[in-house]
């Protein structure tokens, strides 16, 4: 490598990591209560649901119809918008809301809410526990509601909305560049010297510099998963968006001037559900909307399908039933961008492999912040310095790159230069 490279390499590293840092520390900072959320949330605020119905085994689930029609006679002046059967409990989530038009609202203001759900007992079709409505009187809101949904925020969009997720997301590449660069110095530093060396016995920003060094090696890969996936996740909205105005809009092209019918002359939810298990052999249906939302058709129920094992459980399925017959209108896969999101959010969050990998993926995190302020320290304390002398302290002897001159002469070199 020429003197020319790695002054180029170095000044990338230097500059895309200063770039990105503080950014970072936020993110990662934030990123540690959120592995944790729900057992924070169940040792804080604790489960306020009220027990299961001990049943005998095997009793059959309720008709979701039956469930349906016990949440608008709840709430008769409402629509229907979703309904979600829970993954790990004999439940069923009923979201409704005043109109679409209201949830049509609820995009342009993200602080406001419309929508409200209600929780049924899947086998008994009792309600079980239910969301403030929005004409209901505001619940107070508990320190760990705000802790958490500032964390949330700050994590994913910087309190910016779109423009803080896009922003995040260009940090993420930034981050991914300076662990390149800082990976190519790193193996061209330690070619003379045993890996994971860490020399105690010289100055203390040499211990620091190298403690800097490997663990940023040692974290690389996950680093680079982690920072890549959260680029690709930071990206949903745009490519999502891209989906609807490709792919979704030539399907939904024949349906679009047609007017959503009142959902009490709609078909059957639970023969919709039935429908779609067939449609998607080998997938599990999650969840039904209505007809009438933003990124359905007027006149069919749209259910989300994936896949039932642990490979496939994030690759999603939309299935169309018309709501108007019940009949199948056909199953659309997901373009690749849109499985790429799907199967990266995992390794990017940790929430795969249960508590043992959260607990790993925290340790991780830790290590990247140390990496992160140690790096941020050593380029305080040299930041009036030369690059080449930055170079030469690191232990490259810029006149002849394929000898790596010995630290304790490369500092001395540094000292007597200043």
């Amino acid at each position: 490598m020429t003197t020319r490279a790695i002054r180029r390499w170095f000044v990338v590293h230097k500059w895309t990591s200063l770039v990105c840092t503080l950014f970072l520390l936020i993110v990662c900072a934030t990123g540690l209560p959120l592995l944790f959320s729900e057992q924070i949330w169940e040792t804080f605020v604790g489960d306020d649901d009220p027990p299961y119905e001990v049943l005998p085994p095997g009793t059959p689930n309720a008709s979701l119809d039956t469930i349906v029609n016990k949440a608008r006679a709840l709430y008769p002046g409402q629509i229907v918008t979703n309904v979600s059967p829970d993954d790990d409990e004999p439940a069923v989530l009923v979201s409704m809301a005043p109109s679409w038009q209201a949830l049509k609202d609820d995009d342009k203001y993200p602080d406001r809410h419309s929508g409200h759900w209600i929780k049924f007992d899947a086998r008994t079709a009792k309600v079980l526990k239910q969301s403030r409505p929005a004409d209901a009187p505001e619940e107070p809101r508990t320190w760990t509601g705000i802790i958490m949904g500032i964390c949330t925020r700050l994590h994913v969009s910087l309190f910016a909305y779109l423009p803080g997720r896009l922003f995040l997301g260009l940090m993420g590449g930034v981050f991914v560049a300076s662990l390149v660069s800082g990976m190519v110095l790193y193996g061209r530093f330690m070619k003379r010297l045993p890996f994971g060396s860490v020399r105690r016995d010289r100055a203390s920003r040499l211990t620091w510099l190298d403690l800097h060094n490997l663990l940023g090696a040692v974290t690389l890969v996950w680093a680079t998963v982690v920072g890549f996936t959260g680029l690709v996740n930071e990206l949903q909205t745009p490519l999502f968006g891209l989906w609807r105005v490709t792919d979704v809009r030539q399907i939904l092209k024949p349906y679009a001037d047609l007017h959503v019918p009142a959902q009490d002359h709609l078909s059957s939810v639970q023969a919709a559900f039935d429908t779609a298990a067939k449609a998607a052999p080998g997938n599990e249906v999650t969840g039904l909307s209505f007809p009438g939302a933003s990124f359905g058709s007027p006149v069919h129920y749209v259910l989300w399908t994936r896949g039932a094992t642990p490979l496939r459980a994030r690759l999603f399925t939309p299935v169309l039933v018309d709501a108007r017959t019940g009949e199948l209108t056909g199953a659309y896969p997901m373009p690749w961008y849109l499985r790429f999101l799907e199967i990266s959010r995992p390794l990017h969050f940790g929430d795969y492999g249960g508590m043992p990998l959260r607990i790993l993926w925290a340790l991780l995190d830790v290590v990247v912040i140390f990496v992160l302020v140690s790096g941020l320290v050593l380029w305080v304390a040299k930041r009036k310095i030369a690059t080449d002398a930055r170079l030469r302290a690191l232990g490259y002897d810029l006149d002849d790159t394929d000898r790596v001159m010995p630290a304790g002469s490369a500092l001395a070199h540094l000292e007597a230069r200043r």
